[in-house]
């Protein structure tokens, strides 16, 4: 059995076959596991990016909800770092129904970041890494006192 990542999280879709379509579509993910029900529904699956995994599954209790159930509400949002063209990606995501919150910009620590929403509402960022910004510089950029394994 392949071994999985230290960390992984779940999201709750109304529609996860859907989902799963999309995500790969989107963003690249290849499905890695699906768990169908009796009925031929979504009842677990693993998604792959990199080294990285996100579940997807249904609306299994009044607390895993999707945000499309709950008024767009998020309790989380989902990161995914790249190391190719940032600018591309964002226009796969756009091309495949992402609702892009924030394009690409450069931010203080050196990455380029957008953020989207995808169908049901989950909020994503995704950066790729183009410079390599000192402590001091991003203290000096920012007036933040920034410490830690950075």
């Amino acid at each position: 059995m392949a071994r999985r990542p230290s960390l992984s999280t779940s999201l709750s879709y109304k529609d996860p076959r859907a989902a799963i379509v999309w995500l790969q579509k989107a963003f690249g993910f290849e499905l890695t596991l699906l768990v169908e029900d009796a009925k031929g529904g979504v009842g677990h699956s693993e998604l792959t990016f990199g080294d990285g995994s996100v579940m997807v599954g249904g609306e299994w209790s009044a607390d895993h909800k999707s945000p499309a159930s709950i008024g767009g509400k998020n309790t989380q949002s989902v990161h995914i770092q790249i190391d190719t063209d940032l600018d591309a990606h964002c226009e796969r995501a756009r091309a495949a129904g992402a609702e892009i919150v924030a394009e690409p910009a450069l931010q203080f620590y050196g990455d380029k970041t957008y953020r989207c929403r995808d169908p049901e509402g989950h909020i994503w960022s995704v950066a790729q890494t183009v410079a390599a910004p000192s402590i001091e510089e991003m203290e000096a950029a920012t007036g933040l006192k920034i410490t830690g394994g950075v």
